[in-house]
């Protein structure tokens, strides 16, 4: 079998088969094949496409080319939930304590943040003492005691989805949905779990920009997801605007916090609930009606935060910060964005609020940057709202005010305030089964 056969073969708009796929993910892995046959083939599949059963059987092979994790050992049907990227989410904080409450262990491992996008890893890093990094012994027995553990990967997980997508950004290849559904799901196979819930966001601060966009993408994964084996469903959900009122790592988990205490953005705790109870349906946990119903009971009673509060003693974190929340890191300067005109804020766009907030010192550009764990932007009013001029918009924190300039700039270009009215815009736009 040759490379430049294949090449060939997915330049004129041919299915690769299996064994081709194969020879394709092991070579390249181990070197054999070169970076320059590699993109020539990554290019001719953002050209062609890829069909089902290619994109599937591409998934598998990545996802079987480095380590997996083996979470047998966990009693019960594990779910796992992972979203797209987006500006100020936060709902892994807040919905794997509710699902964890009610019985279902949730046993995830989370990333860090890149470029505009958060990190859950880095959210719960703000945390003192909270230990990212556990053996996977520890790890089971933890959920196994607690119904929950929220880690970093420790493991060398789909090694080809890392060469290759390095690959993908240097050859303009990103877009091509089959290349971006294969990068996501290889790394969810091999995370141990039963069944997969996928929040595909939708909007300015989402990859997929457009309704239509994410619905290819989302039907792609969920087809992968069954394609293995894992009973899969992918939600739409609203990223044009900042999710809740916090971006930024301890900004963010102070506002996850308060949401789990009984306050927090009413659209944020819809959101919420609804990916808890379609994580308790994947789990066989009844109706969805009834799955609705109980992860609301468990966020009203409280025992969502007291799972929470479980689950950062279990790994190290200090509680009296949970407690406390003035204890969480905060940053020693402020700047507030006061609104220009009079009329109702329409737009707030998502990709320039997490631009501003890693500008603030929140996020990095590349991975091995340094985050400023207080930094980010507290916003004071929603899309929708009305103001006049004078009227305190979002509040910038930064440990560097040099920063305030730049990081104003980029998100007041991102504003637009209105004489009328914007439209509703639902937080779900959609579902994918």
């Amino acid at each position: 079998m040759r490379m430049v056969d294949i090449i060939r073969k997915k330049r004129e708009g041919c299915s690769l088969t299996d064994e081709e796929l194969t020879f394709f993910v092991k070579g390249y892995t181990d070197g054999s094949i070169p970076d320059y046959q590699a993109s020539a083939l990554l290019m001719a599949i953002c050209l062609n496409g890829m069909d089902d059963r290619e994109t599937a059987f591409l998934t598998m092979e990545m996802a079987a080319s480095g380590d997996s994790l083996d979470l047998s050992a966990i009693k019960g049907q594990k779910v796992d939930k992972h979203s797209t990227g987006g500006v100020g989410d936060k709902t892994t904080l807040i919905v794997a304590p509710i699902v964890a409450a009610c019985g279902v262990p949730v046993a995830k491992m989370s990333g860090r943040g890149l470029g505009h996008t958060g990190g859950t890893i880095d959210k719960l890093e703000s945390i003192p003492g909270y230990r990212v990094n556990l053996s996977e012994s520890e790890f089971i027995r933890q959920v196994n005691r607690i119904s929950i553990g929220l880690i970093g990967s420790s493991k060398n997980l789909a090694p080809a989805d890392k060469r290759i997508y390095a690959l993908r950004d240097a050859t303009s290849t990103v877009e091509s949905i089959p290349l971006i559904a294969s990068s996501i799901m290889s790394k969810k196979l091999c995370s141990g779990c039963d069944c997969i819930l996928l929040d595909v966001k939708v909007g300015s601060g989402a990859f997929m920009k457009t309704l239509p966009e994410a619905q290819k993408l989302a039907k792609t994964m969920v087809s992968i997801g069954k394609h293995a084996g894992k009973k899969t469903v992918a939600l739409l959900t609203d990223m044009e605007a900042p999710l809740g009122l916090a971006v930024g790592n301890s900004l963010e988990l102070w506002e996850a916090i308060e949401l789990l205490k009984g306050g927090g953005d009413p659209t944020l705790t819809s959101l919420c609930l609804e990916l808890s109870a379609w994580m308790l349906f994947l789990a066989d946990e009844g109706p969805l009606d009834r799955c609705r119903e109980t992860a609301q009971n468990v966020l009203d009673s409280g025992a969502a935060l007291q799972k929470f509060r479980q689950l950062v003693e279990a790994q190290g974190g200090d509680l009296q910060s949970i407690d406390n929340l003035s204890l969480l890191p905060c940053a020693l300067y402020r700047r507030e964005i006061k609104a220009e005109s009079d009329g109702y804020l329409v737009r707030m766009d998502a990709k320039r609020c997490g631009i501003a907030s890693s500008i603030l010192g929140a996020g990095r550009e590349r991975k091995e940057d340094d985050i400023d764990y207080g930094a980010g932007i507290r916003l004071e009013r929603k899309i929708g709202d009305q103001v006049q001029t004078g009227d305190v918009i979002a509040v910038l924190h930064s440990n560097t005010p040099e920063k305030f300039g730049d990081a104003e700039e980029v998100f007041r270009g991102g504003l637009r305030i209105s004489q009328t009215p914007p439209p509703k815009r639902p937080i779900i736009l959609g579902t994918v089964k």
